[in-house]
């Protein structure tokens, strides 16, 4: 049995992809902050499933080595870890950002991926077999930004960043990590897309979306690769947004 951890997994992407990765068979740990949401996660996963929820602050580096460590304890190993939980800070002009947005972004998006990558590394070296899969998920913003981004897009930025310093030093350990970009899934956090979302040239206009059931087909995709193949980065997006051409 393969274990999976993921990140931000009470709803949205977090959740489609661990309820999928259940379905798959492998033994799945929740992290969040809302044990309530985790909780839901794990009854749509079926009962019948191999499911931890372990409430968890993606920014505080004690509470994802204290997460890192239930799993193993429950399951023995971990040879998937999926960085999803993130957050955006309000659509305003760089000059009027506060401080406390733009470290909010930073310790979610950046900060929380790297203490699970640190952790994740720290087991997969040491297990036996040894080796793992981490998977980031990326944006369309790590290449392209949209307008009033900035904590976002560079915190997406410095994601594919990550991505590739894992690949390269995990090499050694048998360690392999992907990044996912995705492009208007249909979650909670994306729900103001549909009603209209600013351009660069400054209109609003609504945009299409994309079912996260395909995402998370493709997160189980990556996942279930050997470690000697990689899907280094992988695009998924709603066909007809203004991605392509974007500007």
């Amino acid at each position: 049995m393969k274990v999976a951890l993921v990140t931000g997994a009470g709803s949205g992407i977090g959740r489609a992809v661990a309820v999928a990765l259940a379905g798959e068979g492998y033994a799945v740990a929740l992290a969040g902050r809302r044990v309530e949401m985790l909780e839901e996660t794990a009854r749509m996963a079926g009962a019948e499933r191999d499911v931890l929820v372990v409430p968890t602050d993606v920014r505080d580096p004690a509470s994802v080595r204290a997460l890192v460590d239930a799993t193993v304890a429950q399951f023995g190993r971990l040879d998937v870890l999926f960085n999803n939980a993130g957050i955006g800070a309000p659509a305003v002009p760089v000059d009027e950002l506060t401080i406390e947005q733009w470290q909010a972004v930073v310790d979610t998006n950046l900060s929380g991926p790297f203490y699970c990558t640190q952790h994740a590394v720290r087991v997969m070296k040491a297990q036996t077999p040894r080796g793992g899969r981490i998977i980031n998920n990326g944006s369309i913003s790590a290449y392209v930004p949209r307008p009033l981004s900035t904590p976002y897009t560079a915190t997406k930025h410095a994601i594919a960043g990550l991505t590739k310093s894992t690949s390269l030093d995990g090499r050694p350990y048998d360690i392999v990590c992907s990044q996912i970009d995705i492009g208007n899934a249909e979650t909670p956090m994306t729900a103001r897309v549909a009603q209209g979302t600013l351009q660069a040239n400054g209109e609003m206009r609504p945009e299409p979306y994309l079912d996260v059931a395909h995402v998370a087909r493709a997160v189980v995709y990556i996942a279930s690769l050997p470690l000697d193949a990689n899907v280094q980065f992988m695009t998924v997006m709603a066909t007809k947004m203004p991605y392509i051409g974007r500007g």
